[in-house]
């Protein structure tokens, strides 16, 4: 059995430090630690229970099937926050069948990111007789 002790997404961006300006200046993410020297250098940033490192370059498009699912606490103010910072909004707050609240964005590379509120009565948040 594998005992994982930390982990992290690795994005390789395109441009590092375009992608270092939007998700530590426009996102707001706090950086948990840098390494390397120059544009080049490799940033791993806090995200939620896990971290987000952009180290290297790609000259690849992002697959499809990579996206950012992050938990916020109110996804409306999420909304307002990055629409002030430019950040740009591929679709507004939406409430979904399924009872979650999400919004979704992408990173410089055409990363999807979605944001995520779950709501108080929602099972992944409550659960009656627990």
């Amino acid at each position: 059995m594998v005992h994982v002790l930390s982990s992290r997404v690795l994005l390789r961006p395109t441009d590092p430090e375009r992608s270092r300006v939007f998700y530590g200046e426009r996102l707001g993410l706090a950086v948990h630690r840098e390494f390397g020297t120059g544009p080049e250098r490799g940033t791993v940033y806090f995200l939620g229970g896990g971290f987000l490192e952009l180290s290297g370059r790609s000259d690849a498009v992002p697959s499809p099937a990579v996206r950012l699912w992050l938990q916020v606490e109110d996804v409306a103010a999420a909304h307002e926050e990055l629409r002030a910072a430019g950040v740009e909004i591929v679709r507004p707050p939406v409430k979904e069948p399924w009872g979650l609240v999400e919004m979704w964005i992408e990173d410089p590379d055409g990363t999807p990111i979605v944001l995520v509120e779950i709501p108080s009565d929602h099972p992944l948040r409550y659960r009656p007789g627990i």
